[in-house]
């Protein structure tokens, strides 16, 4: 699977998040206008020095941004993954991912995929008594849908307080729940842990899958594989960053990271290969 970002993704984003213009770029990184410009349009770079130098100039890594540049992608995962359903939805042709998460019986959505009739069905179909809806944030992309799921399910649904007003359908105040630094989903005999990450939106929240021998992580747009979600305000970049190198990328090494969007990745490859990792 293609990485959600290229590198004029990455430049965007990096450079919109340090609010710093074209020219900025330009003279810290000894590029033209037109050089930056065109890297930012998806041109194709001339060559590694001129990535390393705009990476340089922008706080990346620069090998790291060289190898994303070059076509690195994560060594892919098992595509079945036990206790976890992977939900796909579109908007505009746009890909997005959701999960059930369940055990014994008992399930909670992680992120709607925006497509709430698949995650209604697949409850159905594995007989699954749904216990939460955990939203990453608040975006239409992964929490459209949830008015649809609590008809069928009135369940607690968790979100950052801070992305409240980004919601498109807002749940009453007894059905909202917010998560707590550590706080505990019991699934079965399985434990959802929250784990606020702001940068992306100001309310981001990941999801921590504790699981004998094979942690795995829900990171909605907080990370992709080889990159981050756009920081949203630009404001929260600095945030963002520590979310991603303090909280994410502090888990262990083996921790699988199930984003939103793109491949699933590990800890351990995007401390290899993520640009704004350190």
């Amino acid at each position: 699977m293609p990485l959600e970002d290229e590198l004029s993704d990455i430049l965007k984003k990096a450079r919109n998040g340090q609010q710093r213009s074209v020219a900025d770029v330009a003279r810290a990184s000894g590029l033209s206008e037109v050089e930056v410009s065109e890297l930012e349009r998806g041109q194709s770079p001339r060559n590694r020095d001129q990535v390393q130098s705009i990476a340089g100039a922008l706080g990346l890594r620069p090998d790291q941004l060289a190898q994303v540049a070059e076509g690195w992608t994560p060594k892919a995962l098992s595509p079945s993954v036990a206790h976890v359903e992977t939900i796909l939805g579109s908007i505009g042709g746009y890909e997005v991912k959701g999960y059930i998460v369940h055990d014994r019986g008992e399930a909670v959505i992680v992120d709607t995929a925006y497509n709430a009739g698949a995650m209604l069905a697949k409850l159905a179909e594995r007989k699954l008594r749904l216990k939460g809806i955990c939203l990453t944030h608040g975006h239409s992309d992964h929490a459209d849908g949830i008015d649809a799921i609590l008809k069928a399910h009135p369940v607690p649904v968790y979100l950052g307080p801070e992305d409240l007003d980004l919601l498109s359908w807002r749940p009453s105040a007894e059905v909202l729940h917010v998560p707590k630094q550590d706080g505990l989903l019991q699934v079965g005999g399985l434990r959802l842990r929250c784990m606020p990450t702001p940068g992306h939106t100001p309310g981001g929240i990941c999801y921590r899958l504790e699981q004998a021998g094979e942690p795995l992580c829900f990171v909605g747009d907080t990370l992709f594989a080889g990159s981050i979600g756009r920081s949203n305000p630009a404001g929260l970049y600095q945030t963002h960053l520590d979310s991603v190198r303090k909280r994410v990328l502090a888990l262990s090494s083996d921790t699988r990271l199930f984003p939103g969007h793109g491949p699933a990745t590990t800890v351990q490859e995007e401390l290899l290969h993520n640009p704004f990792a350190t």
